[in-house]
């Protein structure tokens, strides 16, 4: 994995263009959206083993080429959308890179087996308790 937003920002690509949505005049004028792009492949902070994880689960957004494409465009400036985008990018790239724990599978002590059976059995007798004496009759 990256050690340092440094290292990664010099390898990612930045696009400008002009974005749509909120802004008014300064839409048409104005090159606020920012697309980051980061070539998988060609990251030398990533192991093997990484690179094929992120190509395997980032699969959708990575394009034939192997580039990996992030956009942002919800402010009006390009500078907060050039760090939304980086951070953006970093959140995917460590969602990616997560590999969950393996269950342990675990199996029911006996004694807490034992403690739930006697407890019903408890119950059982109480309930039977409530019922007023005679009752058996009208139920069979």
């Amino acid at each position: 994995m990256y050690k340092d937003k440094k290292e990664l920002v010099k390898s990612l690509t930045f696009k400008t263009s002009r974005s749509g949505g909120k802004g008014g005049q300064n839409v048409n004028k104005v090159s606020s959206k920012v697309e980051v792009i980061l070539h998988v492949e060609s990251a030398e902070f990533f192991t093997a083993a990484e690179k094929l994880l992120l190509a395997e689960r980032l699969a959708n957004r990575i394009d034939t080429e192997g580039n990996l494409h992030v956009v942002s465009q919800e402010d009006r400036s390009q500078l907060v959308n050039k760090e939304q985008s980086i951070i953006k990018l970093m959140t995917l790239l460590k969602t990616g890179l997560h590999v969950d724990k393996k269950r342990k599978p675990t199996h029911t002590p006996k004694s807490v087996i034992l403690r739930r059976k006697s407890d019903k059995k408890s119950i059982a007798v109480k309930k039977e308790n409530r019922k007023k004496p005679g009752m058996d009759a009208w139920l069979n």
